[in-house]
Order: C-alpha cells, then structure tokens, then sequence
C-alpha cells in the first residue's frame, strides 16, 4: 500500500487539485460550530483537505506515508501543518489530545483488524465531548462489486487497493460503540458516507 501511494504521488504530484473535498468543508463548518481549535487529519496527503481548516484558524497536525506528499504539504503550507510520517495503523505517533479528528477517504482503505485499530486510536486521542468525522465509501459507488473479492464486501479494485464498501449496517457495527452521532451521505467523486462521532465521558 505504501509503496503504491508513493507512486502515485510521484507519478501525478496534485492528483486531486487543490481544492478541498466537499466532506472537508462540511466537517470545518462542523468543527467551527463546536469550536474546535485543534485537529488531526490521518491521511493528509499533500494537504488540500487541511486548508478549509487552517484559513479559519484551527491548528492542524497530520499524519502521512507518503514522503512525496509531505514534500507537496510542506511546499504548499510550510510549518503550519506538523505531519508524522507514517502509517495510520502505527498510531498514535504522540500523546497529545485533539478537540476534532477528520479523515477523509481513508478508512475503507483497511482491512477488517485494521479498521478497528485505527476507529479506537482516534477515539484515544479525542479530547472529552471532542468530535471525530470519517468519509468512507458506500455499496452505491459504480464499481461495487468490481474486482477480486477479498471478504464480505471488500474488492482489490487496483493491484495492492482493496477498498471496503459500507452500508448503513457496517458502519453501525463499527462505530455504535465509538458514540456514532450522524450518519449523511455526500456525494464527492464517489458517493460516501461521513461518518460522526463524539466522544462522552463515560
């Protein structure tokens, strides 16, 4: 997986251009009305989804296993973001509390174990009534079905891309228990789900 983002990176630098995906935009107006002041975006990339957020004054940290889009991150927004290079399923890489966590496009990346792992450690690093919003693919994206199955619901739709299509019901099942607050569909370039929660003390 890693060695096929680095790729990409090189190959295409700005895949996605440099505007931010619609699910960011929710989640900073989202983040604005809670007033959160300090998030982190697993999956950062080279950045663009970090924008809607820093133009409105919340700090940013973010986490990324490609060396290439860091480069692109740094080139386009300096220090402002402080990135871990990294895999998301080696978090946390600190100990540090966050008010919101937001990842975008990521989670369906993952296999089943991995999910898991990566929905607790985000919760972890929740500050208490903090807010977590992940994108995830749905059953109605056109290519559902496409590609070698790996498991219920999971296709390698590229070599070394396994992708985890949800439905209402997987995401209840992974997320109840992580204090599941919203669920809304958004259309982006395929149709996703973004998914909310909050973490309550308990």
């Amino acid at each position: 997986m890693a060695d096929f983002w680095e790729t990409a990176f090189n190959n295409k630098q700005e895949m996605w251009g440099m505007n931010p995906a619609t699910s960011a935009e929710l989640t900073r107006d989202f983040f604005l009305e809670k007033n959160m002041k300090n998030i982190l975006i697993p999956g950062i990339g080279y950045g663009r989804n970090a924008q809607p957020f820093i133009e409105n004054g919340i700090k940013v940290t973010g986490i990324e296993i490609s060396k290439t889009a860091i480069k692109l991150a740094r080139k386009h927004y300096g220090t402002e973001i402080n990135i871990y290079q990294g895999s998301v399923t080696r978090m946390p890489f600190n100990d540090k509390k966050y008010d919101g966590i937001f990842c975008y496009a990521l989670i369906h990346l993952l296999n089943s174990k991995e999910r898991k792992k990566f929905i607790q450690d985000c919760y972890n690093q929740l500050t208490q009534n903090g807010y977590m919003v992940f994108t995830a693919i749905t059953k109605n994206a056109p290519q559902y079905g496409q590609g070698e199955l790996i498991s219920k619901d999971r296709y390698e739709t590229h070599k070394g891309v396994n992708l985890f299509y949800y439905e209402r019901g997987s995401i209840l099942l992974e997320f109840e228990k992580y204090g599941l607050y919203n669920i809304t569909e958004v259309a982006e370039n395929q149709p996703m789900f973004l998914i909310t929660c909050k973490k309550n003390k308990k």
